[in-house]
């Protein structure tokens, strides 16, 4: 890498480490090309990014951003898992590490908040935003079918008992 090439990567780590809803640091020494492969893909496929971090370029593109906290977690093979969502690149690492005892997840920062390994599974067990907002509208649904049945329902007794007065002048 020239210095041109550590620049533009420092300047886009600290766009990813000021903007993004979190960020999970993790080591993966021993994961094969395929590995590596398959967590970028499921990353990507949920909305995220795996970059492999050079931890002194990391370093000094933490300066001056809300995860400067974590500066520490940059030591030996270290990779960076970031998402604009701050469930979905804690999740898919955590799933990716279960999987597979290559990848040990570190820490990392959710703004201003750095977090330890244990945060990040606990940050991994939340429901996403998406997830969330399905469950919003499905209760703010709810309310309104019901209104419409209970509003409908009246009318509808209404015509049942007007019709069987209608049977029963027939009748007689």
């Amino acid at each position: 890498m020239d210095r041109a090439e550590k620049r533009e990567f420092v300047a886009d780590l600290n766009q990813v480490f000021s903007n993004t809803g979190s960020v999970v640091v993790a080591h993966y020494a021993g994961l094969t090309v395929a590995q590596m492969n398959d967590l970028r893909s499921k990353m990507r496929g949920a909305g995220g990014t795996v970059k492999v971090a050079k931890n002194r370029l990391a370093k000094i593109a933490l300066q001056g951003t809300p995860s400067e906290s974590i500066q520490a977690l940059f030591e030996g093979q270290t990779l960076i898992a970031y998402s604009d969502d701050p469930v979905v690149a804690p999740k898919v690492a955590n799933d990716f590490a279960k999987g597979n005892d290559k990848l040990v997840i570190l820490g990392g920062a959710m703004g201003e908040t750095a977090l330890d390994a244990d945060g990040v599974k606990a940050l991994a067990s939340l429901p996403s935003l998406d997830e969330l907002r399905a469950k919003l509208v499905g209760m703010i649904s709810t309310p309104a079918t019901r209104i419409a049945q209970v509003v409908n329902a009246p009318a509808g007794q209404l015509a049942r008992v007007f019709g069987a007065y209608s049977k029963k002048d027939e009748a007689a």
